[in-house]
């Protein structure tokens, strides 16, 4: 349920001017019932001086009569065009000063790994300016040379998820704004996954994979064991015997 602006002061002037419930006061004012009564014994909200919400657009007299006359009723803020989106925060992100020192680790670290970034979404990220990042991207910050790349979600600069989705977003338009000639390039996973994994044998030296040193003669060649005498050349037992007869 939405509150209204400066809740204790509208509670104090309910309490002066009106006769609605304390628990009635609570509801509307955002506030804890011993708090609304307290207002109402003076020991809190002591020198507060009452805001009226008629005056300022939070609530209609009507609306504080049904509460008076029905104890049950929940009062309704007053519908106020020009407060819608208030709640949402505007400007840069707030970093706490135990953080600042750090910020610039962040935006080294996002403009390093992701290069795809826009330097309005990495502002959003860690809270900072676009000279300050343009400084970083071309090293041209007072500090550079001892700046170490830091994850920004590890600092707690930013949530994870608002990182993937500024990521995400960076992604799609990036690749809205490529030509035919880049999207070509690009491979499908299906197709990744699909090419050779084992290298391709250069075209000049084909057909050496099976290459060896041993021909093909060597299926040729005679498996017998030649004998002794044909490693020894020893002579025939017929040219001794001729020996001896010339004798």
């Amino acid at each position: 349920m939405a509150k209204p602006i400066m809740a204790k002061a509208t509670a104090v002037w309910l309490v002066d001017n009106t006769t609605l419930s304390f628990r009635q006061i609570a509801d509307f004012c955002g506030l804890h019932e011993l708090e609304v009564q307290g207002i109402a014994d003076g020991d809190v909200a002591g020198g507060v001086r009452g805001f009226d919400p008629i005056a300022n657009n939070q609530l209609t007299a009507e609306e504080i009569r049904k509460g008076e006359e029905n104890p049950l009723h929940r009062l309704q803020l007053k519908y106020n065009a020009a407060a819608v989106g208030e709640e949402k925060r505007r400007g840069p992100r707030y970093t706490p000063l135990s953080k600042r020192q750090d910020r610039p680790n962040s935006i080294l670290w996002l403009v390093k790994f992701h290069p795809e970034l826009s330097d309005g979404q990495i502002a959003k990220l860690v809270g900072t300016t676009k000279p300050t990042i343009q400084s970083i991207r071309e090293r041209t910050h007072w500090n550079i040379a001892n700046m170490q790349p830091i994850d920004p979600v590890a600092l707690g600069l930013c949530k994870q998820s608002e990182l993937d989705a500024a990521v995400q977003k960076a992604a799609k338009n990036r690749e809205a704004g490529m030509t035919d000639d880049e999207r070509r390039k690009l491979l499908s996973t299906e197709e990744s996954l699909g090419m050779d994994t084992e290298p391709k044998i250069p075209t000049a030296i084909a057909g050496l994979e099976t290459f060896s040193l041993s021909g093909d003669d060597d299926d040729d060649k005679d498996d017998t064991v030649p004998d002794a005498d044909s490693f020894f050349n020893l002579p025939d037992n017929d040219d001794d015997e001729d020996e001896d007869d010339h004798r």
